[in-house]
């Protein structure tokens, strides 16, 4: 049941509501709200890039439709979200390693596959220590050749001509599995749960990236265009 109430608040928040129409004053540090994303990048053998992103995109997801927010009470889970879904909804992913890594599993949030954690969205001027020493620069990985992605789950495609880092493309993947959410049915949404989010992460040339943009089901992500990218740009698509 907290799961259905997560996914309705998801939802609404979702098709309620122009995100881009907020306001955010600079003066008032609370109306600048993000979801912080940690990247798992060890000095030595580091994930590849696409696993790494495919983690990305299901722990945002499985932190949106976390039990913890759909609970009846507001508890500082449900609250950071509720306040998050209230403002633009940004993203911010920032690598770590070793003991870095190890202590942010602490902080309420979701991990996925060891490489990537999400954690409970909050003003920016008030994310935890442990997270805010964590450098934003530094999360690019060189790009890797995956195998075609199999057969019945989601696929969240990037337009590799945008030539984002791994952090950016990480942000962005996550909104492309938070918005497929959002726009699923439940009965998809709750199979897709009991299935821990499976998905897959294809970084494709732009003609490739505008035909799956034509897909009937297809979700489109546009990014605000504050880092790296210009504003309006397409920059992933979901496909379920």
């Amino acid at each position: 049941m907290t799961l259905e109430v997560a996914h309705l608040r998801l939802s609404r928040a979702c098709a309620q509501r122009s995100w881009r129409a907020d306001p955010e004053d600079p003066n008032r540090p609370e109306t600048i709200q993000a979801m912080n994303i940690v990247l798992h990048l060890p000095k030595e053998n580091p994930a590849p890039r696409t696993a790494l992103l495919e983690a990305a995109a299901r722990a945002v997801v499985a932190a949106c439709l976390d039990p913890r927010a759909g609970a009846a009470t507001t508890t500082a889970y449900v609250r950071g979200f509720d306040e998050w879904y209230g403002h633009r909804i940004r993203k911010v992913a920032r690598r770590a390693r070793n003991k870095a890594w190890e202590d942010v599993q602490a902080i309420p949030g979701v991990t996925v596959a060891g490489l990537a954690r999400a954690f409970v969205p909050s003003p920016v001027d008030a994310v935890h220590p442990l997270i805010a020493k964590l450098q934003i620069n530094g999360t690019d990985v060189p790009s890797d050749c995956p195998p075609p992605p199999p057969d019945g789950n989601p696929v969240i495609y990037v337009d590799s001509s945008l030539n984002m880092t791994a952090g950016k493309a990480a942000a962005q993947v996550g909104h492309g599995s938070m918005l497929l959410a959002a726009r699923m049915p439940w009965p998809w949404v709750k199979r897709w749960a009991e299935q821990e989010f499976p998905l897959s992460v294809r970084e494709v040339e732009h003609a490739v990236f505008a035909q799956a943009c034509g897909h009937p089901d297809a979700v489109v992500v546009r990014d605000a265009g504050f880092t790296e990218v210009a504003p309006d740009s397409v920059t992933v698509v979901a496909v379920p």
